[in-house]
């Protein structure tokens, strides 16, 4: 953060104490993106932050606690973006606000170019019976998008060759027939 070098050392002070405040220690391999996310924001305006997040995931207090020292760029996002986030996981994808507040690295994941693409084929393969297990949503949302072609598109070529086609046409934001589901 080149910033930071030309700013004042009682703000650096401020925003160790800031980063310590979120529950991360120095030591911990999360504290620099604390301290990013930090950098030019008050106590104030964190705390209105997280009470967005605790009312916008339906978190307790702990559960933000978990998210912010899990993913502290949470803090940077906008109330719009938490917002989208927020209705598509839990009332779309049906994620609980604790399984999210958990794994809040997804949060920081594109809803156009990934969160939602990946949902659609996700929903495609378990109603075609395609997946011989049981995936989780984090499961399929985090890896590389190289992974995720060879391990969830490439694999199913045969029996569903539009599918690759039709994500693609998904991460582009349009929703294909194939993936509008009754």
């Amino acid at each position: 953060m080149p910033r930071m070098l030309s700013t004042s050392l009682e703000r650096v002070r401020m925003s160790v104490s800031c980063a310590e405040g979120l529950g991360l220690s120095p030591g911990s391999p999360m504290f620099r993106h604390a301290m990013h996310a930090v950098a030019f924001l008050d106590k104030e305006k964190i705390a209105l932050k997280m009470e967005y997040m605790k009312t916008t995931f339906r978190w307790s207090d702990a559960e933000v606690r978990i998210a912010v020292c899990r993913a502290p760029m949470l803090l940077t996002r906008s109330k719009d973006m938490l917002q989208r986030k927020s209705e598509f996981l839990m009332s779309v994808v049906g994620l609980e606000p604790a399984y999210i507040a958990h794994q809040p690295v997804i949060l920081n994941l594109s809803l156009e170019g990934r969160l939602r693409p990946r949902y659609y084929v996700l929903k495609f393969l378990k109603e075609k019976g395609l997946l011989d297990r049981n995936l989780g949503y984090y499961t399929i949302a985090k890896v590389t998008e190289k992974v995720f072609m060879e391990k969830y598109i490439s694999p199913h070529c045969e029996a569903a060759p539009h599918l690759a086609e039709d994500y693609a046409t998904a991460c582009r934001g349009q929703v294909p027939a194939r993936f509008v589901f009754a």
